[in-house]
């Protein structure tokens, strides 16, 4: 094994790959390594079980995993990252993950390993469950294997993740995806498996409090239904709600019904009929905390890791077509924000013992993206001006000065800011804000009188995608619109609403990852031993030590600030607290 790992040594580059015990990263155990420096060859070192014999073995290889020189090669390299870290092994050098510079030139297409093979190899992979069974409480795990059952396809791993670098590699350049691969992409991918080794730490008495406090609200509700509908009924039902709703209390004349003849008592359309009969609003309310407290309440303490006493989630990079990136195992991006129940999620999210909670978020990056995509002078002004936009935005639909304007007219105008990117329509605004669609069409006017030169960027996006088929954000991520020149309008329009937002929505992700990366590095070189431990869309929230607390907060805002030039400044709003929801 060391002649293999000093011929190792010797090479440029490096393709690895582990075989271990489990998917997830944080538990997972060594059963194999694999690794290929050249196309149809590949070797396969076998890990015992015992620790100590482990990471012996394992230890033989630290001086090529860690060599700086050597650029390394994998398919989900942030997997193997995590894995080898928990046997004190840090990969260094140059990293190039071949599932990521798939997702940068196809973002909407699959970027495992056995479509990849078979789109550009022509070359059908031995799927996993061959070996270990389907998933499901009988599959067995990679360590009940003899390592003759494994080796080829460990070795496969490492062979076909070699074969599709060298196919994709000219790719990027062909999709001009160069600098978002090299520049953005690889050197967020260990900042991102950093976090998820951190993992977040949960107050688990708040949040019994909380179910508490829901769980007797949430039955009270319950009662009120019952006594409006005049008896009980399953409210999980769709079927149930529909037959009270429509046939015993009639609340509409004409109720919406499935293929299937069932009336539909979808979120969206009990919104619309809030305002027929208070058992709706009981209803979507009972709904949601019921979802509260089943998705996260409930569910959350269940997740903490028993070795570290933390919820490990793992960021995507490779999902979401916009180039946002999702989290999954718990999805921690989609806690609800607003309202009073939501905070209460917030509030169980607390720093390590004896740090502060620390979280920073940019403000209106979407609309600040907007003001430098479409050249809006007003809009440019705005900003630059320092002035709240929202307000601006009323006083100049309402005919008023600033100061005069209403809490209720600055709310409008910021639904109408923020619906105008996504293509809201006259209908959408006036059901979103429960008002006439008088007053709807007199708020999207307004905005366009207001910012004329944002209705010229949007016809312009529109007209890009149509004639290449696709929309880039300013780092040059690429968002195919196949549908943009179709002949269903309703097909159409979403493609068209896609082409104005998509350039907006993914400069502002690229943005925040550029902050992180900057933010990660000065950290590391300045020794701040305070962490980033979660990135929520447009927020980063840190756990820090409290005599770092200056420190931290000037980098992160200066890092986050500067990420990118534009014709209007980049601002972050910033706090401190106990928990996340003292801190934001």
């Amino acid at each position: 094994m060391r002649k293999l790992c000093d011929a190792f040594l010797t090479k440029d580059f490096l393709v690895l790959d582990t075989e271990t015990t489990s998917t997830s990263a944080i538990d997972a155990e060594l059963v194999g390594l694999s690794f290929s420096v050249e196309e149809h060859k590949a070797f396969y070192v076998p890990i015992p079980a015992k620790r100590e014999e482990a990471l012996r073995i394992v230890n033989l290889f630290k001086p090529l995993y860690e060599d700086p020189k050597i650029l390394k090669v994998g398919q989900n390299l942030k997997y193997d990252l995590e894995v080898l870290r928990n046997y004190d092994i840090e990969l260094k050098g140059k990293m190039w993950d071949t599932m990521i510079a798939h997702y940068l030139i196809q973002p909407e297409l699959r970027h495992n390993m056995d479509y990849m093979a078979e789109i550009y190899l022509n070359y059908q992979t031995i799927h996993i469950d061959e070996l270990i069974g389907p998933k499901g409480k009988n599959q067995k795990s990679m360590r009940d294997l003899p390592p003759s059952q494994v080796y080829e396809y460990a070795c496969e791993d490492a062979d076909i993740t070699l074969q599709l670098k060298n196919k994709l590699e000219p790719e990027l350049k062909k999709y001009d995806c160069e600098q978002l691969f090299y520049d953005i992409e690889m050197p967020l991918m260990p900042v991102l498996a950093e976090m998820e080794m951190n993992g977040v730490c949960l107050d688990t008495e708040s949040l019994s409090e909380t179910s508490r406090i829901l769980t007797d609200r949430m039955n009270e509700i319950e009662k009120r239904i019952y006594e409006l509908a005049g008896e009980s009924f399953n409210i999980a039902s769709p079927k149930q709600v529909g037959e009270i709703l429509f046939d015993k209390l009639k609340i509409v004349e004409k109720a919406k019904k499935t293929k299937t003849g069932q009336y539909v008592t979808s979120e969206e359309v009990l919104q619309q009929l809030k305002n027929k009969h208070e058992i709706v609003a009981d209803i979507l309310e009972h709904r949601g905390l019921k979802k509260l407290i089943g998705t996260y309440i409930d569910a959350l303490p269940k997740l903490i890791n028993p070795r570290t006493g933390h919820i490990h989630t793992s960021f995507n990079q490779t999902i979401t077509a916009t180039g946002r990136l999702s989290s999954s195992d718990p999805n921690l991006q989609n806690i609800p924000i607003r309202g009073e129940d939501g905070k209460e999620i917030r509030k169980a999210f607390v720093p390590e013992p004896g740090c502060l909670f620390f979280s920073a978020d940019y403000s209106q990056i979407e609309l600040r993206v907007m003001a430098h995509l479409s050249q809006d002078e007003n809009m440019i002004r705005v900003f630059t001006e320092g002035k709240d936009l929202h307000a601006a935005t009323a006083a100049n639909i309402y005919k008023k000065p600033i100061e005069e304007v209403t809490r209720d007219e600055r709310t409008k105008s910021k639904r109408a800011n923020f619906g105008i990117i996504y293509g809201i329509t006259v209908f959408g605004l006036a059901e979103r804000l429960d008002i006439a669609r008088d007053e709807a069409k007199m708020l999207i006017d307004g905005y366009f009188e207001t910012f004329p030169q944002v209705r010229d960027y949007m016809e312009k996006s529109k007209e890009v995608a149509r004639q290449q088929g696709y929309v880039t954000t300013l780092f040059g991520r690429r968002r195919y619109l196949p549908d943009i020149n179709s002949q269903n309008a309703t097909v159409r329009g979403f493609a068209e609403r896609n082409a104005i937002n998509a350039p907006i929505q993914g400069t502002a992700a690229d943005i925040i990852k550029v902050a992180m990366i900057r933010i990660f590095n000065r950290f590391k070189a300045e020794g701040i031993r305070s962490k980033m431990i979660l990135q929520v869309h447009d927020e980063l929230n840190f756990s820090v030590y409290p005599e770092e607390k200056e420190l931290v907060e000037r980098i992160v805002l200066e890092e986050m600030q500067s990420a990118f030039d534009m014709k209007v400044p980049l601002v972050a709003d910033s706090g401190f607290g106990k928990n996340w929801l003292e801190a934001h």
